[in-house]
């Protein structure tokens, strides 16, 4: 028997429901695994809520991240034996699979055998964070040396590791965060630069630090009324990427602006790259490079225990975490 976490209803951290049942036996191309820490994502807030990207299916488990101990695999499986230590990339829909659980299946194509320099909890932390800004950095954006890289919510688990990748690609990353509370941590980081949105002039910054030129990529999990200031702060041709809706404000499009410097807006999401077969291993293979040389860390500002998890979504939303929120199980 196995604890999982399911939902019957959208709402708050506290439709979250412990339940006990038998996991069953991996199908054709399923792992099982004894789950040892368990990442936690934004997404699933927004799942939890029913405001995702796709509509839930009740009652509703929920979970993209994990790692664990392989305890049984299903017929088609290869590469993949009991006993190996492995962790689950976001590449399915939470209506299929989920991993807040004690025991879960995953489907073969995202289990991953992950270095055994990390720890489970290092494990569960990688992939959303890592993929989502791979994707957008290295695959679409191809930053290089000379670029500069304007990263919004740079607190955040994926906009810590947009700056390690930025930075592992050679490019100069601007980190934007609110007040300068989180300056210090940014920096020691990697941020190249800090800028505190609402203590200084966001695009003036941006132009003063760049030589006038403005940055070539932003890489925004936010959108509202400072997507303007984003494209603003771009250099001609440059390109946003909006990945994310943590404001609830509607977000403008500066459409002379755009013009002008013949701005590209892409919508991004780790689909793009996961849900890919040959993009997904070459991600894969691009974050195992980084993490066994070192370029590439996960951070986990705060880890709790598996009984916790209403906590964990309430200290989730109150938006105030550096890095990665883990649960251990």
């Amino acid at each position: 028997m196995s604890r999982t976490i399911q939902f019957a209803k959208a709402g708050g951290p506290e439709v979250l429901e412990f339940v006990e049942q038998q996991v069953r036996a991996p199908g054709p191309n399923e792992v099982r695994i004894n789950v040892k820490a368990i990442g936690i994502n934004r997404a699933e807030a927004m799942w939890r809520t029913d405001i995702y990207i796709e509509p839930v299916k009740f009652p509703a488990g929920l979970g993209y991240e994990a790692a664990g101990v392989v305890d049984a695999v299903g017929p088609g499986v290869s590469g993949i034996a009991v006993g190996d230590d492995v962790s689950v990339i976001p590449s399915f829909s939470m209506n299929q699979y989920s991993t807040y659980g004690e025991v879960i299946i995953a489907p073969d194509y995202a289990v991953v055998k992950h270095p055994k320099t990390l720890s489970y909890s290092d494990a569960a932390s990688v992939w959303m964070m890592f993929v989502t800004a791979y994707g957008a950095l290295i695959e679409d954006a191809k930053v290089t040396k000379g670029d500069f890289v304007i990263i919004p919510a740079a607190s955040s688990s994926v906009g810590l590791a947009a700056i390690q990748i930025a930075n592992y690609a050679g490019a100069t990353t601007i980190a934007l965060t609110r007040t300068s509370e989180k300056r210090g941590q940014l920096l020691e980081a990697g941020a190249a630069h800090v800028i505190a949105t609402e203590e200084s002039d966001l695009v003036q910054e941006v132009m003063r630090i760049t030589g006038g030129n403005g940055a070539r990529v932003a890489f925004d999990p936010v959108g509202g009324p400072t997507f303007a200031k984003l494209i603003a702060a771009l250099s001609f041709g440059g390109i946003a990427f909006i990945y994310g809706a943590l404001s609830t404000e509607v977000t403008p499009l500066p459409v002379l602006d755009m013009i002008a410097k013949v701005t590209t807006v892409k919508a991004h999401n780790i689909w793009l790259t996961s849900g890919d077969e040959t993009r997904r291993k070459a991600a894969v293979e691009f974050v195992l490079k980084g993490l066994e040389s070192g370029a590439l860390k996960p951070v986990i500002d705060r880890t709790f225990k598996f009984d916790d998890i209403v906590e964990v979504h309430r200290y989730l939303e109150k938006n105030g975490q550096f890095g990665k929120i883990v649960v251990t199980v």
